[in-house]
């Protein structure tokens, strides 16, 4: 997760990128705050969905082929 630091930043330079614009540094600095926060919100997505398993009514186990070559991959279940 992107320390709370960070997500204040991106948030403040949003908002001044729509109340007067940024300078050429603060765009850089968005444009590499949301790439950071893009990364770490995928790779806790795929560990969240590659830790998942789902059941029919039945108890049946249906999660997806793919997916449990990852987790049988990874040892996970």
């Amino acid at each position: 997760m992107l320390s709370k630091e960070k997500m204040i930043r991106i948030n403040t330079l949003a908002k001044k990128a729509k109340a007067k614009g940024l300078t050429p540094d603060e765009a850089k600095e968005q444009t590499n705050l949301r790439k950071e926060y893009l990364e770490t919100f995928r790779s806790s997505m795929r560990s969240t969905i590659e830790n998942t398993r789902m059941f029919d009514p039945e108890g049946n186990e249906v999660t997806p082929e793919k997916v449990r070559e990852i987790q049988k991959n990874k040892k996970l279940h």
